[in-house]
Formats: C-alpha cells, structure tokens, sequence
C-alpha cells in the first residue's frame, strides 16, 4: 500500500516511513503542508497520516483538500495536539482517526492496519435507514428529516448509524463499534469513538445533552432504542 506521511518533524517522519516500509508500504514523504498536497495529487496515496502543525499550510488545510477531492481514502492525524477541540475538528473535517503523540510503535501499526482494512460502509449500496426520525442516505453520507435541512454525515458516521439501526434495543459495546467500525481494537486511551459519538449527537439530537437516540449505557457502551 502507498502511504502519505506528512510530518515536518524530519526524524519522526524518518521513524514513521521505517517503521511502515518494514511492514512492507510503500511512503511518500512531505516536510509540510503544501507539500503535501503536492504528493497527494501526484501520487494518490492510498492512505493518508497527517500531522496537524507544519509550516506550508497546516494539516488541517491538507485534509479539508483531500476530502474534496476524496472522501473515502482512510486519513488520521498523527498530533500532540490533543485538546477537545483539536479532535473535534479534525473529525468534522472527516478524519477516520486521531494518533495522539507520543505514541509507541505497536499502537501506530495497529492504527495503521486498522485503516489499511478500512472500506467504505457496508450500507453504501443501501437506499436508505432510520435513526429515529431521520433517515440515514448512506450514498450520499446525509441524513435528512421532513422539516429539517439534510444533515452531512462522514462514512464512519454511517457505519455506527448503520450497526446502530441494525440492533434496536441492543447494547453495542465500545470494542463491538471499534472492532465493526473501525477494525481494531480498543485503545484505552483512544478518545476517537467518544468524539465520533459526540458529533452523531450534537448532528442528529434535539438536545446533545440528553440523548434520546444514542443512549450512553456507563461502563459498557451504547445504546440506539430503535
């Protein structure tokens, strides 16, 4: 597989691209973010890891790029920055996941394996599913409801919807999503699943902070009423 590292840090970048060659990838590296661009357009990596702060243009500048071009290739950040916000944005920004620095390098590679498995959503041939009153399109990644504009989801977000709606009255937990949704693991310190619930909420609930249709079930996982 052909992947895009883009990493200003040259002895991160360096560490990066050896560890994936030895598992046998192919890299591309860029220094910054215009740079970046530049490797992503002319070699049209197959997955994409971004560091957010370089010079150029930052790593977000690069996703919201990409994503116009691409919104299925698999993309994590790869970031000290990690403060709420930081994530958030990233994610509404349509990353798939966010690789908090420092990180060890076994946790990189099963991020990285997690990714390389990373299809689009089983439903995408799926005219259509519910989510309480919205009906969820996963071709076009929207969600819309009589009365209410249409609502732009990413393909992870269908994916949840889709297990979601899939086991009404059911309690999904964090490893099921995680194994479903993203094929991997748990990582206890991985903050990428709370983020991706939180954004379904603030999108498809009346009131975030009383969920109606994800319900929170503490200590296990989730939960969709149907």
């Amino acid at each position: 597989m052909l992947i895009l590292v883009a990493e200003d840090d040259e002895v991160t970048r360096e560490a990066i691209r050896d560890l994936l060659t030895a598992e046998g990838h192919q890299v591309l590296e860029a220094a910054d973010g215009t740079a970046a661009i530049d490797a992503w357009r002319n070699g049209r990596p197959e997955l994409v890891l971004l560091d957010i702060m370089m010079p150029g243009a930052s790593g977000y500048d690069v996703c919201r790029t990409i994503r116009r071009e691409d919104s299925g290739v698999p993309l994590a950040f790869l970031s000290a920055k990690s403060e709420e916000v930081d994530i958030v944005l990233g994610l509404e920004l349509g990353a798939d996941d966010f690789i908090r620095k420092p990180f060890g390098k076994h946790e990189l590679l099963a991020r990285v394996r997690a990714l390389v498995r990373r299809k689009e959503p089983a439903t995408s041939a799926q005219e259509s599913f519910p989510i309480g009153p919205w009906r969820i399109l996963p071709r076009h990644q929207k969600a819309e409801r009589d009365g209410h504009p249409c609502v732009d989801l990413t393909a992870r977000e269908v994916s949840i919807l889709h297990l979601f709606s899939s086991h009404p009255g059911q309690v999904i937990t964090r490893d099921e999503l995680l194994n479903r949704c993203w094929g991997m693991e748990y990582f206890p310190e991985s903050r990428t699943l709370d983020q991706h619930i939180l954004n379904l909420r603030k999108k498809l609930e009346e009131d975030p902070s009383e969920p109606r249709w994800i319900a929170t079930v503490r200590g296990t996982g989730y939960r969709y009423p149907g």
